[in-house]
C-alpha cells in the first residue's frame, strides 16, 4: 500500500515537471471542434482520456472474473460440506463393517503336526474363541 502511495507521489511530481517545462500554446482541431491550451494539458487530457477508455473495456472482463471466483467459491463450499458428510458416512460404514466382521480364526502353531509325529503325543486344542454379540 505504502509503496503505491510512492509510486503515485513520484508520478504526480513528473506530471508537474512535465507541465512546467512544456507550456509552449497549441490548438487541437477535430472536426468542427477546436481547442487552445498548453502542450502540458493536451497531453495529460489525452492521458487520462486512454485511462477512462481502458478501464471502460476492462471493466466487463474484471465483473466475468469476479463472478466466476464467486461461483467456484460456492462450488468449493459445497463440495467441501459433500467431502466431510461422506467421511462421516465412511466412518459409520467402517465401524459397522468391523463389528459385523467374523473374528479371526485362531494362529495355529508351526510344525505341531511335526512334533506329534516325532513324539507321538497329541497336543491339547486350542479353546474355542469367544463370540461377541
Amino acid at each position: 500500500m505504502q509503496l503505491m502511495l510512492i509510486a503515485g507521489i513520484v508520478f504526480a511530481i513528473g506530471a508537474v515537471l512535465f507541465a512546467l517545462q512544456n507550456n509552449v500554446p497549441v490548438t487541437v482541431t477535430f472536426a468542427l471542434w477546436r481547442f487552445d491550451s498548453t502542450l502540458a494539458v493536451v497531453l495529460l487530457i489525452a492521458l487520462g482520456l486512454g485511462a477512462l477508455i481502458a478501464a471502460l473495456v476492462s471493466t466487463p472482463t474484471v465483473i466475468r472474473g469476479q463472478w466466476g471466483g464467486a461461483r467456484l467459491r460456492r462450488r468449493v463450499a459445497g463440495l467441501e460440506e459433500e467431502k466431510s458428510r461422506l467421511e462421516q458416512r465412511l466412518a459409520a460404514l467402517e465401524a459397522e463393517a468391523a463389528r459385523l466382521r467374523p473374528p479371526a480364526p485362531a494362529e495355529a502353531k508351526p510344525y505341531a503336526e511335526l512334533r506329534e509325529m516325532l513324539t507321538g503325543e497329541k497336543q491339547p486344542a486350542p479353546p474355542p474363541p469367544e463370540k461377541t454379540p
